[in-house]
């Protein structure tokens, strides 16, 4: 399997069309597998891409409930002096979980679950009987994990 840590191609071209809102809208976070043959990139399109190949968590994890987690604290900001704006969230905390993750994928729920992005670990990451935090990068114009500039 692989991933690529990426912005979307699909959300690129959707934002510019106006089907996402992406305070209002309601954006999740699923983990992805380590060991699964799916690849995931700028082409995924949707979060279907990684359910259909049975590589979300819940295929494997405990605790862990299909879907993901809700983003909490959705806020868009514009750094005029970079000339870029950016989206924020909370670190997103999934609870008292067995698991192991390579990745996650970032996606709008109300809009038919269009893929937003892509996040790689960088390697497989471990939860036993405990909290699996994804970390959150500051909210800056060169940080966040959502940008368009």
């Amino acid at each position: 399997m692989a991933i690529t840590q990426t912005l979307c191609n699909s959300f690129k071209n959707e934002i510019l069309n106006g089907t996402h809102d992406v305070v209002n809208d309601t954006l999740k976070m699923a983990l992805i597998i380590p060991s699964m043959a799916g690849t995931y990139d700028a082409d995924t399109t949707n979060y279907s891409d990684v359910t259909g190949n049975s590589d979300e968590v819940s295929a494997s994890g405990t605790n862990y409930t299909t879907g993901g987690a809700t983003l909490a604290n959705v806020s868009v900001t514009t750094d005029t002096t970079n000339d870029v704006a950016y989206v924020d969230f909370d670190d997103v905390v999934f609870s008292n979980v067995d698991l192991d993750a390579r990745g996650a994928i970032i996606y709008n729920s109300s809009q038919a679950n269009k893929a937003v992005a892509l996040l790689d670990f960088g390697e497989t990451k471990t939860a036993t009987d405990g909290d699996f935090t994804v970390v959150i990068p500051a909210a800056a114009y060169n940080t966040a994990i959502i940008r368009i500039a």
